[in-house]
């Protein structure tokens, strides 16, 4: 099953006990994209194999040629894959059940998530 997130990919930031009390801009941001992935998953859970596009929106100082280009191509950019990767935190309570992952980050116009189940192939 094919899960899609309008979202604007955000990656974890490394968080320290002070981010409780103190405000920092990274941890703000992911807090926020946080709150609208389980506001966008109604009900629905991660599974325990799965594929993720992450789709990176490309600069708005980018030229019309260079965007079109550059749709769908990878992006070798910060932040890390891994980084988008953890930010799943938020999706599960426990996830250490997750045993298989796939991963991509791609630029596109519009930031989003793409998770297909690969739970069905095996």
């Amino acid at each position: 099953m094919l899960k899609i997130f309008k979202i604007c990919p955000q990656p974890k930031p490394r968080m320290t006990r002070s981010d409780r009390w103190r405000t920092r801009p990274s941890v703000l941001a992911y807090r926020a994209f946080a709150d609208a992935m389980r506001s966008q998953s109604d009900g629905w859970e991660l599974p325990d194999a799965f594929h993720v596009r992450f789709i990176v929106p490309m600069p708005r100082s980018w030229s019309k040629r260079k965007r079109l280009q550059m749709v769908s191509t990878p992006h070798r950019q910060r932040p890390d894959l891994d980084n988008f990767i953890k930010s799943f935190d938020c999706l599960r309570e426990e996830d250490s059940s997750i045993w298989k992952i796939s991963a991509e980050k791609v630029w596109g116009e519009e930031g989003a998530i793409i998770i297909d189940d690969l739970r069905d192939e095996f």
